[in-house]
């Protein structure tokens, strides 16, 4: 009978035990899903010139280029400082079983290096033999820096090191003791940049298209007879996004959707007098009110990949669709500002 009592007593606590277990893992599971629906939200889109406004603090009137530049700054500062801060780094749930808002930080990542690198080369030179600023020097590599490092140095504390470059050369900017720090808003430093922009939006809109698979004649060396390529490809291919990777190119082009919005809404402040004076600030609205749909808001709990004319939606393609328009008119805004 003890033996019957003492086996009894042991099952009992190994089954407290194990309830115990459960319990704990249930709760653990719970946590992560509460964190993974709260972290899945994009950043909000901001106004740029109270943003501008606020980052300088009341100290100094908005001069030309702070708002661009500020911007710049702002929109970094909203990915690492958004619920859950940079997941793109993360190894540990809930951010490393995440996928969609890693990829819209990495569109957005992107736009803002773009513009960082167009700051540091043309918008802060007068002419090509002029120097660099010594801050945008060192923003610019900072915001190059692996986007997935988590530790030693992490990725995080590498962009913020950026960004306080970018605040000091803010402060430089908008001191009139301090003239070596410049913003040149010319239509030739705007060219030269929207023409960064019009390559990654035509890549995004390429690979937005092949979620459905499509075919693709080779136009490589198409116009110029003379031209030549390292080697052979073939005149037709079939191009297919994987269909895990569909939702991840949706949010990657949504983040660079995001960024750009933003950005174009600073220059529209910053280059104004030029925009008016080459006619081109109808084109740049378009640009905006086409990235402004593309940021609607998506309904459904899954990216679909329906067939074009299929009885279920594609949401890439209809991303493509608005991509594809606002690149039209950033072809049409570039080639306004190239006339005299």
């Amino acid at each position: 009978m003890r033996l019957f009592r003492w086996l009894g007593a042991r099952l009992h606590a190994r089954r407290w035990w194990f309830w115990g277990i459960g319990g704990a893992l249930t709760v653990y599971v719970l946590v992560v899903l509460f964190l993974m629906w709260w972290w899945d939200g994009e950043p909000q889109s901001f106004d740029v010139k109270a943003a501008a406004a606020q980052r300088a603090g009341g100290k100094s009137k908005l001069v030309t280029g702070y708002v661009t530049t500020a911007t710049l700054a702002e929109v970094l500062e909203r990915l690492l400082d958004k619920p859950g801060g940079w997941l793109r780094n993360d190894v540990a749930p809930p951010g490393v079983l995440m996928d969609n808002i890693p990829a819209f930080e990495y569109g957005a990542l992107v736009q803002v290096r773009d513009l960082a690198r167009a700051l540091r080369n043309d918008f802060s030179r007068s002419q090509t033999q002029s120097t660099e600023d010594d801050d945008l020097a060192i923003a610019d590599p900072q915001f190059h820096f692996d986007a997935t490092s988590w530790i030693f140095p992490t990725t995080e504390g590498e962009y913020r090191k950026g960004i306080r470059a970018l605040d000091r050369y803010l402060d430089r900017l908008a001191d009139p003791a301090h003239s070596d720090a410049q913003f040149y808003a010319r239509a030739d430093n705007l060219r030269a940049w929207l023409a960064i922009v019009e390559l990654r939006m035509g890549s995004l809109s390429q690979r937005l298209s092949a979620s459905v698979g499509e075919r693709r004649i080779n136009t490589d060396l198409g116009g110029d007879p003379s031209a030549r390529q390292s080697t052979a490809t073939p005149g037709e291919r079939i191009v297919r996004t994987p269909w895990m990777e569909t939702d991840d190119v949706f949010y990657e082009a949504r983040g660079a959707a995001w960024a750009l919005l933003e950005f174009l809404r600073a220059v529209e402040v910053d280059f104004r007098p030029v925009l008016e004076d080459k006619n081109a600030l109808v084109s740049l609205r378009q640009i905006i009110t086409e990235l402004e749909s593309s940021l609607s808001p998506v309904h459904s709990p899954v990216i679909l990949n329906g067939k074009p004319f299929g009885f279920f939606a594609n949401h890439s393609l209809v991303m493509s669709s608005y991509l594809s328009r606002a690149n039209a008119a950033i072809i049409d805004l570039r080639s306004l500002l190239s006339q005299g």
